[in-house]
This record gives structure tokens, C-alpha cells and sequence, in this order.
């Protein structure tokens, strides 16, 4: 039988630590749970805060997540403290920012594997497995019960053994579909599974391939161009980003330079996003089939945000809102009936999911972890130390050409940017203005807000562990 909604939710002794890149003081009390849960992480590739139709999306359409969102608790402000694929997922791990665990693009993290979240719950008897995506050096399927890993280069269509093909979105399910039904029945579990939906095949001229049955989706819609993606505000980016020189304007370019291209393109992204969600929920409908569904913790987000087209740009990795702010969904047992189906404003960072995936299991997260246990906004209030903002950190890619290091200091109502590689500052209200439009750090109304999160913005990044 599952187990009932815990009727209350009790603290354990642990601080994790939220002061890290924070600012805020920590937070002693998290909850527990009665028995360790099953955990499944549902993590897609390149979709940003909005590509849900319950985040008011008017074209997508995600009726199953839309349906887990009515089952838990979607967080309006869920951000990643690196925007790229293999950072992200580092950070997913290890629950560390990027200047910690080390990855700085496509290698492996430096954290020790015992330090992880799977390799915690591997310790303490969870059956553990990885399907799709990893992006960290070569695939441990060692450390893993079950592993079916891969590694870039991405492709939708994938060769099997017979010679057929198969897409990449219809592989991963497959692979998690076989985990849950191969699992011991008697030990806990916990699946990560890493879509590579919607990731475009960067190589392919097409980019975003979705299935031949999705085609007929969204044939008759027009997907709605933002207000900001015109040559107007890609000319208003700092000079090194507005140029040719820079890949989000040539990966604009790929996607987006024609108004015929962007309504192809986006269609078979929202496409991708649809096929991904029948996924997610037929995996939600294995656990429920299995009788654990209310003893599993299920989260459902983003290794990164996306722009399309906003600023004149494609893909990530800038410190906008587009590129950084991500989905983010947590099924959890424990939330209360009353905050179910509800949505939370206070700061969720990717470096928070490892700490939350060991508190479900009732395992202390380790003293490196730098994140903090979400199930702490459960209760029904934001605690008084939750972070008010954070440190965000990229490195250079390539060359400070192709893509800048950038660095920035955000909160609710402002956005203190800083690119390192040329020493640029910039400054954004974005309580006034949430599209980025409008720099003010030269502003001299606004000299005293610069010199504040100037100052603010050095000690977040040493508490991170990024050099000055």
C-alpha cells in the first residue's frame, strides 16, 4: 500500500550551507522523511522557465507536467549558477557551483564521487541509475546498477543494433522504463533521466528533428516573436557580443534570421518539448502502475535556459534571464495538501537539488555541497534565511570571441553583470524592466545601487570559490 502524506514534517540536525554565494545566514532546520523515498530526476535539455504550459506558455503544450505541477510544487524562480550543458550537469551532481566542482565546459568534475548524490545513495543500498545525457568526461557506468550514459556528439536519430532507427527521446524512456522494471523490488531507488530533448543537433541544418507523428502539432500556430528579438536590441549588447564573431549570433543566425526559419524552427522545438512531456508522464505512470508513485520524490528541470530569439541571439550561456532561469517541478509526499498545485517565489538554484535528493533519502548532505534542501519552502513559508540572490559564473569557450566569460550578481528586482574578459559592468532593474533592455550602470541615478552590488558581487564570488 503507499504510504500515507506525512502528517507533519520534522527537522534534522544538519546546516547546510546556504550561506555560500548567498549572503544569507543558514538554515539549521530541513525536513526528514519517515522512511527513505525513491527519487526520480526527469531532466531535460535547453528548456527554459516558460516552455510549460502551466507556466503560461500559449503555445506549448506539457499536459503531463502541467498535471505533476497540479501534483506538487513549481518554482517560479529556479535558476542554474552555470548556463551550459556539462557545468550544469557537474552541478546537478555534486550540488556545487561551477568554481568548486571544476567542470568548466565538457570534462569530468574534480568532486570526489563519494560526494555526489548518486554516489551517496549507491552507499547506502539505492539501486542507482543514469539513462541519456551525461556530458561530463567518459560515462562511470561503474558507478552506477544501471547505467546507459552517452556522450556528445548529440543526435535525434540513433542506429540500433538491428539497423532501425529510433529517436533519441523514444530511447531515453525506453532505458528508463527498463530501469523501473528491472529494479530490485526491495531496495530503495533512485533514476536520473537525462533527455536530450531539446537540445538541437548543432550539426544537422534542420537543428531540432522531432518525431514523424508530432509533425501535425502546432501546423496551424503561430508561435509568438519576442518583443525583444530585433536587430534593435542585438545592436544595444556590449560590442563584443554584438557581432558576428560571437556563436549566440551565429546560432541566431541557424535558427532564427528569417521569419519563415523561426516559425520552422520553434514548432520542432515545442515539438521536441511535447514529446519529452508523454515521456515524463508515462514514466509517472510506470510508478504509479508499481504502487510507489507516493513514495517517490520526482523533480522535473533544466540543465539551462534558452533564448529564442530575445536580443538577437540562440542557445545560452549569458547571464540574461532567458539563458539562466529554468523550470522546475518537485513532487514531493511530503508537501502539505494545502500548498499542493501551488507555486513558489523564493530563490531554487540548481546547487540545491543534490542536498534535496539526500534529504529525501535522510542523508545528511556532505559538508562541499553548497546548496540547500528544498524541502525547507515545503512547510508553507519561505524561511527568514533563504537566500535573496546569488552568484552566477561562466568561463570563456573556445576564445573570448566565441563565447565571453561572464559573471553577475542577481536578485529579484536587480541584475549586477560583470564580463570579466573585457571588464565590462553593466546594471539591470528588473523589477522595471524584466526584457534586460535597458543598462544603467552608467546611469548617475543609480551609482550608489552599482557601488552596492559591485561590492556585493566580490564577496558572493569568494564564497563560492571563484578567484577575484
Amino acid at each position: 500500500m503507499p504510504l500515507k502524506i506525512f502528517s507533519r514534517l520534522r527537522s534534522i540536525v544538519q546546516a547546510p550551507l546556504l550561506a555560500v554565494a548567498t549572503g544569507c545566514a543558514s538554515v539549521a532546520a530541513e525536513t526528514a522523511p519517515a522512511a527513505p523515498l525513491n527519487v526520480v530526476i526527469l531532466y531535460t535539455d535547453d528548456w527554459r522557465h516558460d516552455t510549460l504550459g502551466c507556466a503560461g506558455n500559449p503555445v506549448v503544450l506539457t499536459p503531463r507536467l502541467d498535471a505533476l505541477a497540479r501534483e506538487g510544487l513549481r518554482f517560479t524562480n529556479s535558476f542554474v549558477t552555470t548556463s551550459i550543458c556539462g557545468v550544469s550537469r557537474a552541478t546537478l551532481l555534486t550540488g556545487q557551483w561551477m568554481a568548486r566542482h571544476g567542470n568548466r565546459a565538457f570534462e569530468m568534475f574534480r568532486t570526489p564521487w563519494s560526494e555526489t548524490y548518486p554516489g551517496q545513495l549507491r552507499e547506502r543500498g539505492y539501486w542507482v541509475g543514469h539513462v541519456g545525457k551525461w556530458h561530463n568526461g567518459q560515462f562511470p557506468a561503474e558507478r552506477y546498477d544501471f547505467g546507459r550514459g552517452t556522450i556528445t556528439p548529440m543526435r535525434h536519430w540513433l542506429k540500433q543494433p538491428d539497423g532501425t532507427e529510433i529517436h533519441v527521446t523514444r530511447k531515453n524512456e525506453n532505458d528508463a522504463m527498463e530501469f523501473l522494471r528491472r529494479r530490485p523490488a526491495d531496495r530503495p531507488f533512485c533514476l536520473t533521466v537525462a533527455f536530450v530533448a531539446t537540445h538541437a543537433e548543432d550539426q544537422h541544418p534542420k537543428q531540432f528533428l522531432p518525431q514523424p507523428e508530432s509533425m501535425a502539432l502546432y501546423r496551424d500556430v503561430t508561435v509568438p516573436v519576442p518583443r525583444t528579438a530585433t536587430e534593435e536590441h542585438f545592436r544595444r549588447l556590449p560590442p563584443f557580443l554584438a557581432n558576428d564573431r560571437n556563436e549566440g549570433r551565429n546560432r541566431w543566425k541557424w535558427r532564427f534570421d528569417t521569419p519563415e526559419k523561426y516559425q520552422e524552427y520553434m514548432k520542432n522545438y515545442y515539438r521536441l518539448a511535447t514529446e519529452a512531456d508523454a515521456a515524463c508522464g508515462r514514466l509517472v505512470d510506470e510508478l504509479r502502475r508499481q504502487g510507489v508513485l507516493d513514495r517517490t520524490l520526482i523533480i522535473f528541470t533544466s540543465d539551462n535556459g534558452y533564448f529564442h530569439g530575445e536580443h538577437g541571439l540562440a542557445d545560452k550561456w549569458y547571464p540574461h534571464e532567458e539563458s539562466i532561469r529554468v523550470p522546475l517541478i518537485v513532487r514531493d509526499p511530503r508537501i502539505p495538501a494545502v500548498r499542493r498545485g501551488a507555486t513558489e517565489a523564493a530563490f531554487a538554484l540548481n546547487v540545491d537539488l543534490a542536498p534535496t535528493i539526500l534529504g529525501a533519502a535522510g542523508v545528511a548532505a556532505p559538508r562541499g555541497m553548497q546548496g540547500g534542501n528544498l524541502a525547507a519552502l515545503y512547510a508553507g513559508g519561505t524561511p527568514a534565511a533563504w537566500r535573496k540572490e546569488f552568484f552566477y559564473e561562466h568561463g570563456v569557450i573556445r576564445s573570448v570571441d566565441f563565447i565571453p566569460a561572464s559573471e553577475a550578481l542577481v536578485r529579484k528586482d536587480w541584475k549586477y553583470m560583470f564580463w570579466p574578459d573585457h571588464g565590462r559592468e553593466q546594471l539591470f532593474h528588473l523589477a522595471a524592466d524584466p526584457g534586460e533592455e535597458r543598462d544603467l550602470a552608467a546611469a548617475p541615478a543609480h551609482a550608489a545601487v552599482l557601488a552596492e552590488m559591485r561590492a556585493r558581487f566580490r564577496e558572493v564570488k569568494t564564497a563560492a570559490g571563484a578567484p577575484l
